[in-house]
């Protein structure tokens, strides 16, 4: 499914895929982006959950409720930090990325 949606991104950068939120609480899409996280030795993001918190609390116990409040649209991201110049924040091998805000305040200059 990932490659079909990049191919037919790419293919007209103005469509908009209004559907694909049915798709996201899936069992096997959520297993799979899991899948996903576990290979990349996933970093704790913004909530400071790590791989570890996640296998205590119970994998797919943590996948139920997810897919749950995705269902029910319930879920809700943390927001993302603000910040008034670019910053970098750690990456694999130890490099870095920037930081990239939603509100755009974050530009790399």
């Amino acid at each position: 499914m990932q490659h079909a949606l990049y191919r037919a991104a790419k293919a007209d950068p103005n469509r908009r895929f209004h559907a694909l939120f049915g798709k996201v609480h899936r069992r096997d899409v959520l297993e799979r982006a899991w899948e996903d996280v576990r290979r990349n030795r996933g970093a704790a993001g913004i909530d400071q959950v790590t791989l570890a918190d996640v296998e205590e609390y119970g994998e797919a116990r943590l996948l139920d409720e997810l897919a749950t409040e995705l269902k029910d649209r319930r879920y809700r991201p943390l927001p993302t930090r603000r910040c008034s110049s670019p910053s970098r924040v750690p990456a694999s091998r130890g490099r870095y990325r920037f930081l990239r805000s939603v509100t755009g305040s974050c530009r790399r200059r």
